[in-house]
């Protein structure tokens, strides 16, 4: 099977182009595949397929084999993929998703896709659709406890939930013993992704996030949009950002004139192979 490998901001993906290859199970393969040692290595797995919808549809598996609603990185990195490898001319792209159709503009030099900007639709604060189980609306600074930890927490779905909490010292924060206890805490029935900010200043945002399913990520671009939006919430930064990840910045606009929520950032191409496993 036919792959590419491709990363933005540092989140990185393995890129099938279903239009040639076929994939029997994609759980199974992406969690084989992403393995670090024994496989290529990725935070998942991203199948690019026919829409009838679109011009292209994006399914995305996480590293343990579960299925992702939206990949913030990934779908700036499917434009490049399908712009590069001339599965179109277009330099607006609709892909469909799970989280529903996503329009990108492409920035293209020398024939190569640079940067992507993504419309990421409306940002979802009602409880029930994030989900979060909670009786406020929409969920902005929820105290919950797991073990002796208690954060207030604000949630966002872009598509995928988002919990966001703030905290002092973003490097220094033992995030690996933290995350996973409210990725899975009862509050999120669907589980949820986790970020951790540290407020710069009102323009910008520095995070580390937990992502459902994969761990610590370098990256997380619908998990940038989501900390964006709790923080225009809790009156901690304007309506447009940056926002400051371990793999990379992420400009981050929700516009106030049509509630959208807008992502532009880097896409790269790091390797192509033939995955034998």
């Amino acid at each position: 099977m036919k792959f590419t490998k491709m990363q933005g901001c540092g989140n990185d993906y393995i890129y099938v182009n279903c239009f040639d290859e076929k994939v029997e199970s994609p759980n199974e393969l992406a969690a084989r595949i992403s393995d670090r040692h024994f496989g290529v290595g990725s935070d998942g797995l991203v199948l690019i397929l026919p829409s009838d919808q679109a011009d292209f549809k994006m399914r995305m598996f996480n590293s343990d084999g579960s299925e992702s609603e939206m990949c913030g990185n990934a779908i700036r990195c499917v434009g490049k993929y399908v712009y590069d490898n001339k599965m179109t001319e277009k330099k607006e792209v609709n892909i469909d998703t799970l989280a529903g159709i996503k329009i990108l503009e492409l920035t293209v030099e020398e024939d190569q896709v640079t940067l992507v900007k993504v419309d990421m639709g409306e940002p979802i604060l009602e409880p029930q659709e994030v989900p979060v189980n909670s009786d406020k609306n929409p969920v902005i600074r929820e105290t919950i406890k797991a073990d002796e930890y208690v954060y207030d927490f604000t949630c966002v779905s872009m598509g995928n939930p988002h919990a966001v909490t703030y905290i002092d010292d973003v490097e220094h924060f033992d995030l690996h013993t933290i995350g996973p206890k409210f990725e899975v805490h009862e509050k999120f029935p669907r589980k949820t992704n986790v970020e951790f900010v540290e407020v710069i200043d009102r323009q910008t945002l520095k995070m580390r996030v937990w992502e459902r399913g994969a761990g610590e990520t370098l990256a997380c671009g619908t998990g940038a949009c989501g900390v964006l939006v709790a923080s225009v919430l809790n009156d901690i930064s304007d309506r447009k950002a940056t926002i400051k990840l371990i793999g990379g910045d992420l400009i981050i606009e929700w516009d106030e004139a049509t509630n959208h929520v807008f992502m532009t950032g880097p896409a790269v191409t790091v390797f192509e192979g033939t995955y034998l496993g």
